[in-house]
């Protein structure tokens, strides 16, 4: 004998309007990104108070007998980051009007800009002009270029995975709000680094 339906199982709705992808705060996705962007930013805040910190037990800095970075390669560094935004705020766009053509050109154009960026980093490392373990001036001073290049390595790999994944896989509607996410993190990266570049490489020649 069968049993009937009960009214509440016979009033379940038709879900078929309901939208296939969600874009931004309606994305648990971009609420994740959010949530690593806080820590993030709380972690190179810390060490930025601990490079500051270390300051102040000097009267010169950087301390005698340690020479100022060289300002060439994080500057030119900086100028490629600031340019990337560009490639992939248009990646993000297209990925919200589910143009698949528009977004496979803009992540391609957003990798090939990033890759020589993690490069240019090693050489900011070298750019500082001192060791890690020379002195305390340069422990600090490695500990927010390495940090924050650790982060942007790991969004550089990320960038360039999700360019693979939409060139080479047939992909769900859905993965769209992925893009908008990686370009969210990606203006993070860089907005971030804009304030540590004057602390590590230009502040001391001003401070």
């Amino acid at each position: 004998m069968t049993t009937p339906l009960s009214t509440a199982q016979q009033s379940l709705g038709d879900v078929a309007e309901l939208p296939s992808v969600t874009f931004g705060h309606r994305s648990l996705m971009w609420w994740g990104t959010l949530g690593f962007m806080v820590i993030e930013g709380w972690t190179l805040a810390l060490i930025t108070a601990m490079y500051f910190y270390v300051r102040q037990n000097f009267e010169t800095w950087p301390p005698l007998r340690t020479p100022r970075p060289s300002l060439t390669a994080p500057t030119v560094n900086l100028a490629v980051m600031i340019v990337s935004v560009l490639p992939v705020y248009l990646a993000s766009r297209a990925a919200r009007r589910l143009d698949l053509r528009g977004v496979r050109l803009w992540l391609l154009v957003s990798s090939l800009i990033s890759l020589p960026i993690p490069i240019l980093r090693w050489y900011e490392l070298w750019a500082l002009n001192v060791r890690w373990d020379s002195n305390a001036y340069g422990t600090a001073a490695w500990t927010i270029v390495g940090t924050h290049a650790s982060l942007l390595l790991l969004d550089v790999a990320d960038t360039i995975g999700l360019t693979l994944f939409f060139w080479f896989k047939r992909l769900p509607i859905k993965v769209m709000s992925d893009v908008t996410d990686n370009s969210f993190y990606w203006y993070f990266m860089v907005l971030i680094w804009i304030p540590l570049y004057f602390v590590v490489y230009v502040s001391p020649y001003v401070l």
